[in-house]
């Protein structure tokens, strides 16, 4: 991981076409500001798992209901 050192109204650039800047500091948190093109997603990481995890879900219960169906039309 790199690890950076930024103070307010600072920015880290990553690539040609998305910057991080620092907006604010108060105490525990930090208020950061994104700029990057519309089709780069961006999540906070405890959402960005959640999405995952439903997609994983999904993905589960269509494998199983792709099952069943197959079992069934075998049995037809």
């Amino acid at each position: 991981m790199l690890v950076l050192t930024r103070k307010p109204n600072e920015s880290i650039q990553i690539g040609s076409d998305i910057e991080i800047k620092i907006l604010s500091i108060d105490g525990d948190q930090i208020k950061i500001g994104i700029e990057a093109p519309k089709n780069v997603e961006i999540h906070r990481k405890e959402i960005y798992l959640a999405i995952q995890e439903e997609n994983s879900q999904a993905g589960n219960a269509s494998f199983e209901l792709l099952k069943k169906l197959s079992s069934q039309i075998k049995n037809n």
